[in-house]
């Protein structure tokens, strides 16, 4: 009888044991090179600590380095990524992860200005805002919003800080790299967020820079949008639904389908936003986007009206009503955007009278545009995002020469 007593309390210290082993996670740090990391309160030896820890990540850069991010990693279940462009990060310890910071030469960033989190709304659990690259001494440039991918479930605003600094550098644009409310349940707000309000959030971004844009050096009556994947999506969302900007509600009422911006500015209406709006919005790049309905339909089932009005190719106005002229870049090696599908959205385009061009590019597939820590990332960026920008660079002063 003791022995059995003594086993099972046995036993039970194992799985005591095995329990707590389970609640605590490793948390690699990883030597940076030109600069310095601190994690605070500081790792113990074994780098195991209790899950849900909060961890603040401080990055400081040698002379002559800037900050270029704070990043994490974990493999399960999928490659996770969280980068950060800000010196100081909190990282909730949820999984191994892997810890690091990246930094660039200063020489990177001697002709921009950039300013991080600018905050343009607050509609639930989480604050959205964008970061801006800006030429330095910009006056009255048109400006470019960059919609990030991510499934509209995960990223931000900065693994698109590649393209933001690309476009800044070239001296003719001031940028404004957006983000956004995740799907569903992403933000952990435990209401659940629809693709609608993720446009119009897309719309709110719009609102704020409009109103601030002549802060950073930019013109708001000249306004470019691009995005890559579901940002793809949202960027062409954003200059196709642009008529459909209102108060009605999206399918509140029988057949009224409307997207109400997250911030409107004090003092103007939701109809003024919708003009200004239409008026500034001169084209669009979307890269690798989800323009048809067939990946979409997850969102609202059955309700076909609803995937309908967030479907970019169901809603391309007609060239006398508005122009939305749009490159739609796509690489050849892309598992997940089809060719087909880009070319019924190009037909589309065509059938509505509209401009678009449609580039695709070999040797690649998906998320090239992203800007990652690591140097496989960024040198797939470079090789084939930097010869792409160059081609939105030209497409945007195409469009800008025909407006004078």
């Amino acid at each position: 009888m003791k022995s059995t007593i003594f086993a099972t309390a046995l036993m039970m210290l194992a799985y005591a044991a095995g329990a707590k082993a389970q609640d605590k996670v490793r948390i690699t740090v990883i030597p940076p090179e030109n600069g310095t990391i601190t994690v605070s309160p500081q790792l113990p030896p074994d780098c195991m600590v209790e899950r849900g820890t909060k961890l603040t990540i401080r990055a400081a850069a040698n002379k002559g380095y800037m900050l270029d991010g704070i990043y994490a990693t974990a493999d399960q279940p999928y490659k996770y990524y969280n980068e950060c462009c800000a010196p100081e990060s909190l990282l909730v310890a949820d999984k191994a992860m892997e810890v690091g910071v990246s930094f660039l030469p200063q020489k990177t960033f001697s002709k921009i200005r950039i300013t991080n989190n600018v905050v343009y709304a607050r509609p639930g659990n989480k604050t959205l805002k964008y970061d801006v690259f800006a030429p330095k001494k910009a006056k009255n440039l048109p400006c470019v919003i960059i919609v990030h991918g991510g499934g509209w479930s995960s990223n931000t605003e900065d693994i698109m800080r590649g393209m933001g600094r690309e476009l800044a550098m070239t001296g003719k644009f001031v940028v404004f790299s957006i983000d956004y409310r995740f799907i569903r349940n992403g933000d952990g707000s435990g209401v659940p967020v629809e693709m609608y309000q993720i446009i119009e959030d897309v719309y709110g971004a719009i609102a704020h820079i409009m109103e601030h844009a002549a802060l950073y050096g930019g013109d708001a009556t000249r306004l470019f949008v691009t995005g890559d994947s579901a940002g793809g999506h949202l960027s062409a969302a954003a200059i196709n639904f642009a008529n459909f900007i209102g108060d009605g509600g999206y399918g509140s009422s029988y057949g009224i389908y409307e997207f109400k911006p997250t911030y409107i500015p004090q003092g103007k209406t939701t109809a003024q936003i919708r003009n200004e709006i239409c008026q500034s919005l001169l084209g669009a790049v979307p890269t690798y986007p989800v323009l048809t309905e067939n990946a979409l339909m997850r969102f609202y089932n059955s309700d076909f009206e609803k995937i309908r009005h967030i479907t970019p190719i169901c809603f391309i106005p007609k060239v006398m009503e508005r122009r939305v002229p749009q490159l739609i870049i796509r690489g050849t090696q892309d598992g997940l955007i089809t060719d087909a599908d880009m070319q019924n959205y190009c037909k589309a385009m065509t059938d509505a009278g509209q401009e678009v061009k449609y580039l695709q590019v070999g040797g690649i597939g998906h998320a090239f545009f992203d800007w990652r820590h690591d140097a496989r990332s960024q040198e797939t960026f470079d090789r084939y995002a930097r010869p792409q920008i160059k081609i939105m660079v030209d497409f945007f002063e195409d469009i800008l020469s025909r407006k004078k």
